[in-house]
């Protein structure tokens, strides 16, 4: 499918999801629900946030990992994975799948503040401490 033509088909295939937002990045789009990017589509691939709750369902679908190369010619992965391609003939799993993207993202966003916190918790007893 050309890219404009599989970023319409997504854009159908997610419309029961709700409040699903497409923004340009990169070359792709980052797909969003509630302020949180739970899927990329990257040169007509999906891929999907995944992390250790999610990880399981897509290396049993035998799903790559998202790669790319660095400036310095490292290659470099992120939580995304592809989506199976079965899923788009499948529109009830593929919201599913969407559901549990948008899990991760929010168990990553979650974890992300948490941390902030316990710096900031650290921050204030070392300045504390120094007092």
């Amino acid at each position: 499918m050309a890219d404009d033509g599989f970023r319409e088909f997504l854009r159908d295939l997610m419309e029961p999801l709700g409040g699903v937002a497409f923004r340009k990045m990169f070359g792709g789009l980052s797909v969003y629900q509630d302020g949180m990017v739970f899927a990329l589509e990257i040169d007509g691939s999906l891929y999907f946030k995944v992390d250790d709750e999610t990880r399981s369902r897509f290396v049993a679908e035998d799903c790559p990992q998202f790669e790319y190369t660095t400036k310095d010619g490292r290659t470099a992965q992120m939580p995304y994975w592809r989506a199976p391609e079965r899923l788009y003939d499948e529109p009830d799993e593929f919201l599913d799948w969407c559901r549990a993207a948008v899990g991760a993202a929010r168990r990553s966003e979650a974890a992300k503040a948490e941390e902030k916190a316990r710096k900031a918790s650290r921050k204030r007893k070392a300045a504390a401490d120094t007092h």
